[in-house]
C-alpha cells in the first residue's frame, strides 16, 4: 500500500489549474498551426491570432482566455494507493490555491438560482474511477462556458440508428455556430444512459488530438462527422472557413436494448486540459509546450 499525502494532491491540482489555463497542449497547438496552413483569407488570419494569442500566454504566463472555466476534475485511485485524507477536500484545495494564486478569473456561483460568487472557483466538478495499481491521476480540465452552453444530451432511439446520431451532432454544431469558439474538439458520448453519455463525451475532450477509438465503428464514425462538421463552413469562430473542428472523439458505453442515449461535449480551440500521474516519491508531469 503507498500513501500519497494529500498536501501533495492540493499542489499538484493548483499548478494544474494555472498550467492548463496558461499553456495549450502541444498537439492542439501543432493541429491549430497545421489548419493555419490550409486556411485562406479571413480564416487564415483568425487562425492566426488565435496561435499569436496561445504563444503569448506561453510566454507571459497569463491565462489564453479571459474565461477561465469551472473546474472539472477526473481521478483514477489504484487499489494500492491510500489517500492520507479526504482527496475532495484536498482537490478543492487545489483548485483554490490555483485559481487565486494564479490570478484565474473566478466564474462559480454557490446556487444556480442566488447567483452568489463562491470567490475562489470551488467547488470543483469531481469524477473519481478506481483502478487497479499504485498510481494516482489526476487530469484538470477547465471547462468555459461558452462551449458547455452549447453542449446538449439527446435521447433517441435504436431505430434512428447511426444517421440519427449523425444528424443530432451536427444540428448541435450548426446550432451553436460561433458562440463555442470554434475550432472545436467535439466529444461525442453514445450508449449508458442519460447522465453516463454526457460523463464520456465529457471524458473524450481529455483524449490527445490525434489519437482514434481503438473501436472500427466508433472510428469510422469520428472520421465521417469529422469530414461532414468542416464541409459546414462555420470555420474558426463562426466567420466561414474549412476549419470547424479539429478533431471528434467519439466514446461509447453499453445500453439498454430500448435506448440510444448520444451526449455532444464541445470545447473551444484551446482544448485545456493537463495531466498528472502521482505515486510514492515519483510524481511523472504530463505537461507540453
Amino acid at each position: 500500500m503507498k500513501t500519497i499525502e494529500t498536501k501533495i494532491i492540493t499542489a499538484e491540482v493548483a499548478r494544474l489549474c494555472i498550467e492548463a489555463a496558461t499553456y495549450i497542449e502541444e498537439d492542439v497547438f501543432n493541429c491549430l498551426k497545421k489548419a493555419f496552413n490550409s486556411e485562406n483569407g479571413l480564416a487564415k488570419s483568425i487562425l492566426q491570432q488565435i496561435i499569436l494569442n496561445d504563444e503569448l500566454a506561453f510566454k507571459e504566463n497569463i491565462p489564453m482566455c479571459q474565461d477561465t472555466g469551472i473546474t472539472i476534475v477526473f481521478v483514477e485511485i489504484g487499489n494500492e494507493v491510500f489517500i492520507n485524507g479526504d482527496i475532495y477536500e484536498a482537490i478543492n484545495n487545489g483548485v483554490k490555491e490555483g485559481y487565486i494564486n494564479g490570478y484565474l478569473r473566478k466564474s462559480v456561483v454557490k446556487s444556480p438560482l442566488n447567483r452568489i460568487n463562491t470567490q475562489d472557483n470551488t467547488p470543483a466538478i469531481i469524477h473519481i474511477k478506481h483502478t487497479l495499481g499504485d498510481k494516482l491521476k489526476i487530469t484538470v480540465c477547465p471547462k468555459g462556458a461558452g462551449s458547455e452552453n452549447m453542449s446538449r444530451v439527446k435521447m433517441l432511439v435504436p431505430a434512428d440508428g447511426i444517421n440519427g446520431i449523425k444528424k443530432f451532432v451536427i444540428d448541435t454544431i450548426v446550432e451553436a455556430g460561433g458562440r463555442a469558439c470554434p475550432p472545436l474538439v467535439v466529444g461525442v458520448g453514445i450508449g449508458g444512459d442519460l447522465e453516463k453519455s454526457a460523463l464520456i463525451a465529457k471524458e473524450a475532450l481529455t483524449r490527445p488530438i490525434d489519437d482514434e477509438s481503438e473501436d472500427l465503428d466508433a472510428k469510422k464514425l469520428e472520421h465521417e462527422l469529422f469530414e461532414e462538421i468542416n464541409n459546414l463552413d462555420i470555420g474558426p469562430m463562426g466567420l466561414h472557413g474549412k476549419t470547424t473542428c479539429l478533431a471528434v472523439k467519439v466514446n461509447l458505453f453499453p445500453c439498454h436494448i430500448a435506448s440510444l442515449p448520444v451526449a455532444v461535449n464541445l470545447q473551444c480551440h484551446a482544448s485545456r486540459h493537463k495531466v498528472v500521474i502521482l505515486w510514492l516519491y515519483i510524481i511523472q508531469r504530463i505537461s507540453t509546450f
